[in-house]
């Protein structure tokens, strides 16, 4: 990802207080085998008696790649507060360490989120194409080994996301599927298109994946 585009992407972030799972053009994850695919079946519909279109959710179980990832804890008091922090951690403290080590982004950014309440945990991560050999404060390493994952590509709104995370248990519940992790989000589609205008958020993939065993 550029500097100029990822800035782009942390700027949206600020603006529209959006990256938010319950209630991060970027560069597409390696390619990975697909093993079985389901595509929920819903349809793409106009806004019709004040009811948003549903989000677009294609489902697959799958292998995740081996990555490295810098990231960094935080908490926002309220939602409304959760895209500043957010902004914060990736345009500074991550790109501090990005600067300082000399680390190439390999893959687009990442997120966990911890509560679905207020106040609101999460660790905000970056992939790196090696691990950094400087600290910066509060700055940790989390090494992803491959390995078995279900996810849900996901199009839409990011205030729609808990549907996503919905089809994705739903989908492991009837496939007999085991949890082996904390669920993450990773950002494929930068919402800001090249003229710097948001673009239309049923065109912005994001990826809600799950470990599985």
């Amino acid at each position: 990802m550029k500097t100029s585009s990822f800035l782009q992407y942390m700027s949206m972030i600020l603006l529209a207080c959006i990256l938010f799972p319950a209630c991060k053009n970027s560069k597409k994850e390696p390619a990975a085998p697909k093993k079985d695919t389901l595509i929920v079946p819903v349809k793409r519909t106009e806004k019709t008696d004040d009811k948003p279109r549903p989000p677009i959710i294609n489902i697959i179980d799958t292998l995740a790649p081996r990555r490295i990832v810098i990231f960094a804890k935080d908490s926002a008091k309220t939602y409304e507060r959760i895209g500043m922090k957010l902004g914060k951690v990736y345009g500074t403290k991550l790109a501090e360490s990005l600067k300082k080590n000399k680390l190439k982004m390999t893959g687009a950014p990442l997120a966990w989120y911890k509560t679905t309440k207020a106040p609101y945990y999460f660790e905000a991560g970056i992939q790196v194409d090696k691990k950094p050999a400087k600290a910066v404060n509060s700055v940790q390493v989390r090494e992803m080994p491959a390995g078995n994952v279900v996810v849900a590509h996901f199009y839409g709104p990011y205030d729609m996301m808990s549907q996503g995370y919905d089809a994705i248990r739903e989908w492991m519940k009837v496939n007999k599927k085991s949890p082996a992790g904390a669920p993450y989000e990773i950002y494929i589609t930068d919402p800001i298109g090249k003229d710097g205008k948001p673009i239309d958020p049923y065109k912005v993939l994001t990826d809600i994946v799950f470990p599985v065993k």
